[in-house]
């Protein structure tokens, strides 16, 4: 049998468990939720919501958290769907094991992302949002593969979840699903220990949500970051599969 291993590329404060709960209602696959979680966590030092269980509770070792991502599927299904967290890859990280992967690029528009992340988090860089990370893992799969992986805004799946749904599993090669359009509301072992801390909106969910454009005003103290990150999602907008 084939076997299929994704990775989806999002930033923070995106639809990227939503997502995680589409593709893990299949029959055929099972999802793994931020594997680099606890990594990120020990060697950034940043004070997240039950940061010492997750460090406690998952692999810290890059070489070890590759190993398993890359091995043998579990269950014995067919399709591997893994959730990433683009900022988790730091400085001088090796990522050429995604060369083994379906890579897939989700982005979101900052003006919805900083407020959203600075009601928990006061920040300074642009780094922990996720962007520069994303272009790069572009960049490389351009330069070795010679295509531009799939990229897809976060907005326009939510306007039209079963077209953006087609079109995601078109690009990654594997047939579309019903399934994926609604799951059992709840918690999921699948999840990450800190569900309890991120995942009540998701666990209440039973679908995806219909967009809701709103009126956002950033802050002053962040329209500089904003403008920084706007120019990194602008050229990852232009290459996007179009809904």
């Amino acid at each position: 049998m084939n076997k299929t291993y994704i990775a989806m590329w999002s930033g923070p404060r995106n639809i990227s468990t939503a997502l995680m709960r589409s593709f893990e209602n299949r029959s055929d696959t099972v999802v793994l939720d931020e594997p680099f979680y606890a990594y990120f966590l020990k060697h950034t030092n940043l004070n997240h919501p039950g940061k010492e269980e997750i460090i406690s509770t998952q692999e810290c070792k890059w070489a070890k958290i590759v190993k398993k991502i890359t091995g043998p599927v579990p269950q014995n299904k067919s399709i591997w769907y893994q959730k990433h967290m683009a900022q988790h890859n730091l400085e001088k990280y090796d990522i050429s094991w995604i060369g083994k992967f379906k890579n897939c690029i989700l982005i979101r528009d900052p003006k919805y992302v900083i407020p959203s992340y600075n009601k928990r988090y006061s920040f300074l860089h642009k780094n922990l949002l996720g962007y520069p990370q994303q272009l790069n893992i572009i960049r490389i799969l351009e330069d070795t593969e010679g295509l531009t992986p799939p990229i897809f805004d976060a907005s326009e799946i939510l306007k039209n979840p079963r077209l953006a749904l087609k079109k995601i599993c078109n690009s990654i090669g594997i047939s579309f699903s019903e399934k994926m359009l609604k799951w059992p509301k709840g918690k999921r072992k699948s999840d990450g220990v800190w569900s309890k801390y991120w995942y009540k909106n998701v666990e209440s969910s039973s679908g995806f949500k219909p967009f809701q454009k709103k009126n956002i005003t950033i802050e002053k103290k962040m329209s500089a970051l904003y403008k920084d990150c706007l120019l990194d999602y602008n050229s990852m907008y232009e290459k996007r599969v179009v809904i």
